[in-house]
């Protein structure tokens, strides 16, 4: 193809493509009601693959090359990945190429990239690293890798960096002191999970790049939204992968593609089972180990009903699947379209809907919509998703267990604080369950309040408009403030001042 013709089709591809990802419809507000559609019963089945085994320095295949740069600007970065997991040796293999485009308004001259698996001795082995095809510098310090342009990077302009590396996976077992509660990355003797498991470059504001230090609790991690390609396979054809996106062949690997995503995660074992629930055009799963399956049914249901629940409420689910994994450890955690579920829940469930297992699986579910759609800083402002997703919870019960709801409150709230700001940084907190009291509890309670202050149909119609306007990007508390009094001329002033230790 003559250079001519290329850079023609290239631009008119690109064109196609930006007008397709902008053709989103919006739904207008409405009070939730009780979703009646029943949830149908699933069958267990075990799930297989049949991977290849992997080089001992993969390479990518010709067939399915890399995209180069291109000039016309992107909406939005583009992660590719090709990664070959080896179980027994607990090591991963991966080329990751990123396209990303300069959308900070000014000109660059370094990037910052989040390389969590370098917080483990030998855990992230860099191999190469070009910038556009050219050897790049940079340096690795802790969880910082920053790579210092050669020539600056104008606003609206894209560029393309390239790695291949080795990844170490750390022992993660249950109780393993030694591993702080952000890091469900790495293999227990059921199963890995690769969780921040790739460099990206972190989210830039104010002429900054965002990226906090971690803590011993919550989380710390600020995510961009960006479209991804992983391409995956395993060297143990026993391993089941549980995935942030629904799995595709391609020739010898397994591709998953999310669009707009923040964290694109993998669990790997070659124990676990699934339930899976059709809901329109998405696709819930519940992974779960066996003799656990009246649990992770229920895991499915909820999610199920949830997904329903919120998207009248909030807006259209985001993505074309949603995957729930029963961890083996004490712990939950939401990433993209994937949330994982403490093994504790699945040992004490009993069958009623007055349990952990339950309600988390509710509040999870949220975070599709208050962390992946709608994204804050979650360690300054982690009340932003926690305070919402605690109260989404109470929505579910009121929806579908209103005979419940009063013991989901007292049961929920049994760490409450009342003399705590919501707004403290999670760092401010002595301990965790201070930190719960404070996003958690004390932002219920909020929210609570201001519902009976405004009335229902402003406050339903500023859920849904805040997720409206804020989906897709990193919202602050002064933006929810913002929107929230747009919709009502209530006084709410004395909750702000009994809730927040800022002015709001």
């Amino acid at each position: 193809m003559a250079k001519t013709m290329k850079k023609q089709f290239l631009l008119s591809s690109f064109i196609f493509l930006f007008i397709f990802l902008l053709s989103a419809c919006a739904t207008s507000p409405t009070v939730p009601a009780v979703i009646d559609t029943p949830v149908s019963s699933a069958t267990p089945l075990l799930v297989t693959t049949t991977p290849l085994i992997a080089t001992e320095t993969p390479i990518l295949p010709t067939e399915t090359p890399i995209p180069a740069p291109t000039a016309v600007p992107l909406e939005r970065a583009q992660y590719t990945l090709y990664a070959t997991l080896d179980y027994a040796a607990k090591t991963v293999e991966v080329e990751e190429n990123i396209l990303y485009p300069n959308q900070s308004g000014g000109i660059l001259n370094d990037l910052l990239l989040a390389v969590e698996p370098n917080f483990w001795a030998s855990g992230f082995i860099l191999h190469e690293l070009t910038v556009n095809d050219v050897a790049a510098n940079y340096t690795l310090e802790g969880q910082r890798m920053t790579i210092p342009l050669t020539a600056p990077l104008e606003p609206n302009q894209n560029i393309q960096i390239k790695m291949r590396y080795t990844l170490n996976l750390p022992f993660a077992e249950q109780g393993d002191p030694s591993v702080t509660r952000a890091r469900i990355y790495g293999y227990t003797n059921r199963q890995a999970n690769l969780t921040n498991w790739y460099p990206f470059v972190v989210p830039r504001q104010n002429g900054a790049w965002l990226l906090p230090e971690p803590w011993h609790f919550g989380e710390h991690l600020v995510y961009d939204s960006v479209d991804y390609e992983i391409n995956f396979k395993s060297t143990d054809p026993s391993v089941v992968l549980a995935a942030s996106a629904n799995a595709e062949p391609n020739a010898e690997w397994t591709r998953y593609t999310l669009k707009k995503g923040r964290a694109f995660v993998l669990s790997a074992s070659p124990e676990f089972k699934v339930f899976t629930q059709q809901l329109g055009d998405i696709t819930v799963y519940s992974y779960y180990y066996p003799l656990f399956e009246i649990p992770a049914q229920e895991v499915l249901n909820v999610t199920v009903k949830s997904i329903q629940l919120y998207s009248q409420i909030y807006g259209e689910y985001p993505h074309k699947s949603l995957t729930a994994v029963q961890g083996n450890f004490d712990d939950s955690m939401e990433y993209s379209a994937f949330y994982f579920h403490s093994l504790a829940f699945y040992n004490t469930y009993d069958g009623t809907a007055q349990n952990y297992l339950t309600f988390v699986s509710a509040h999870e579910t949220a975070h599709q919509w208050f962390f992946e759609s709608v994204a804050s800083n979650q360690a300054s402002d982690p009340w932003l998703d926690e305070m919402l997703c605690t109260y989404s919870e109470r929505l579910y019960y009121e929806s579908y267990h209103p005979e419940a709801l009063n013991w989901w409150w007292a049961a929920r709230m049994f760490d409450y604080n009342p003399t705590t700001w919501v707004d403290l940084v999670v760092s401010e907190n002595p301990t965790e369950r201070a930190y719960w009291g404070s996003a958690y509890f004390h932002g219920a309670h909020f929210v609570e309040e201001l519902r009976v202050r405004i009335g229902e149909e402003a406050f339903f119609a500023f859920l849904k408009d805040y997720r409206a306007r804020k989906a897709g990007q990193i919202a602050t508390g002064e933006e929810f403030f913002r929107i929230l009094r747009e919709h009502t001329d209530v006084d709410f002033s004395d909750l702000t001042i009994k809730y927040f230790r800022m002015p709001r």
